[in-house]
């Protein structure tokens, strides 16, 4: 469609069973894309369906193909306060992007297979990972994936 980047994203919470009760995935993202940990996620392609960018993410960033189900939860953030290599994906004007949230079931032994935009993956229990997350709209995605299992 155009240059610019459609105002729609997508995380994927996603979980595994384990010995010591349900496990979530985070990722560090590389420094190059300003380090911090986060779910997978990712922008949606102009005539993308969310689901679609969803699993579509999930394999480039992890390597897990899985089908992803909707979480009855997309939030709406400010653009204005993202750093400005992130502003400067959008059109000029854009003011808010819709994150749509989605949920995967990796089976109990995989292990991500990470892309060059991380550099560390960890499993871990709900609250523990929430408090890694840098984002606001994502914690509260993976607590309402938590709450839900």
């Amino acid at each position: 469609m155009s240059g610019w980047r459609r105002p729609d994203e997508v995380a994927v919470v996603v979980r595994r069973p384990g010995a010591g009760g349900v496990r979530y995935l985070v990722l560090l993202r590389a420094p190059h894309k300003q380090g911090y940990w986060h779910l997978v996620a990712g922008g949606v392609e102009w005539g993308e369906e969310p689901a679609a960018a969803a699993a579509r993410e999930l394999a480039e960033e992890t390597g897990l193909e899985v089908p992803v189900r909707p979480l009855a939860l997309a939030l709406t953030y400010v653009l204005a306060e993202d750093p400005e290599p992130v502003r400067a994906r959008f059109a000029p004007g854009t003011e808010r992007v819709t994150l749509h949230g989605f949920l995967a079931e990796a089976p109990a032994a995989w292990e991500p297979s990470l892309d060059a935009e991380h550099v560390e993956a960890r499993w871990l229990p709900a609250d523990e990972a929430e408090a890694l997350l840098a984002y606001p709209e994502p914690r509260l995605m993976l607590r309402t994936a938590a709450e839900a299992a």
